[in-house]
């Protein structure tokens, strides 16, 4: 069972940026009848992808009514192709104000004007690369995303590159280190926000993990993002930004005023804390079920 992180990407940089060009001089119509074929082709040839996103789906059908078929597999997809376009206009700056809307930004930009940071727990449910347009509502306000591969910080460049909106940064890490560590408390101690996806194990240490339910099964998530939290010592959010009518809504909500793991009950204190945080994720999966994008066995536990 390959690891999140070896699974081979079937698109390289090039192809991102074709996309790319394609969405810019003709447009997010003529773009989305390039992506279905695309996108047929992907589902059909991708088994593992696929039996992925129908394990999900009906996990999902176990608790709010629906059809776990194919057909809802290959809409999974197309879901997946849309959001890659959205990607691609947050980036690219097509996106507008007017088509976001916040809810919980106020409380949250309020913890960042008591003079520290915020630690905003993200995910990939939904597309959290529209967050960017967060920095355009408070010229003061500088945004830092961890991103775990290589292969998505070179996407990331390349993204980048349309843009330039110089308060948001990406920091790509394969592992917390001590420095890493220093380096995000100077930018927390500025008033800054690091955001960090809590939902894929880690790409070097598979052992820094705690076991939730997550849709009545068994799943591995990581501890990073809730040990960097606490050694942080300052607020914590979560964000969920999903496709809703049309526009996207942006989700944050308190998770913690500061989280804390004794010694004394360390990894009991850390497994409570995941579980609430599976919950609450599990909570916004019901919501918008097809923006769930991880197209693994995510419940797959190696007990070896």
């Amino acid at each position: 069972m390959k690891h999140w992180a070896q699974i081979e990407e079937r698109s390289f940089i090039s192809g991102i940026r074709l996309l790319l060009r394609v969405y810019l001089l003709c447009g997010r119509t003529v773009l989305q009848v390039f992506l279905y074929p695309v996108v047929s082709y992907y589902w059909l040839s991708n088994r593992p992808a696929r039996q992925a996103s129908q394990d999900y789906l009906h996990k999902i059908a176990a608790f709010t009514p629906l059809n776990a078929g194919l057909w809802l597999s290959f809409k999974h997809f197309i879901s997946f192709a849309n959001a890659l376009i959205d990607k691609l206009a947050a980036w690219s700056g097509a996106l507008s104000p007017d088509d976001v809307r916040h809810y919980g930004r106020d409380e949250l930009l309020a913890e960042t004007k008591k003079g520290r940071g915020v630690v905003v727990l993200g995910s990939h449910l939904g597309n959290l690369e529209v967050c960017r347009i967060l920095a355009d509502f408070d010229k003061a306000l500088r945004i830092n995303v961890l991103v775990h591969t290589k292969h998505a910080e070179k996407f990331n460049q390349l993204l980048n590159k349309t843009s330039d909106n110089s308060r948001l940064q990406l920091i790509q890490v394969t592992e917390i280190t001590a420095a890493t560590a220093m380096m995000l408390s100077d930018k927390i101690d500025a008033g800054e926000l690091v955001i960090i996806a809590a939902d894929r194990t880690p790409v070097s240490n598979s052992q820094r993990v705690s076991r939730a339910t997550f849709l009545g099964a068994e799943a591995l998530f990581p501890q990073g993002a809730f040990i960097l939290a606490a050694l942080l010592k300052c607020p914590v959010y979560t964000v969920f930004c999903l496709k809703q009518q049309g526009k996207y809504s942006v989700y944050f909500d308190h998770f913690s005023d500061g989280l804390h793991f004794p010694r004394k009950n360390r990894e009991q204190s850390i497994q409570h804390v995941v579980q609430r945080y599976a919950d609450r994720l599990q909570t916004y999966c019901l919501t918008e079920p097809l923006q769930w994008f991880n197209f693994f066995d995510f419940w797959h536990i190696n007990n070896d």
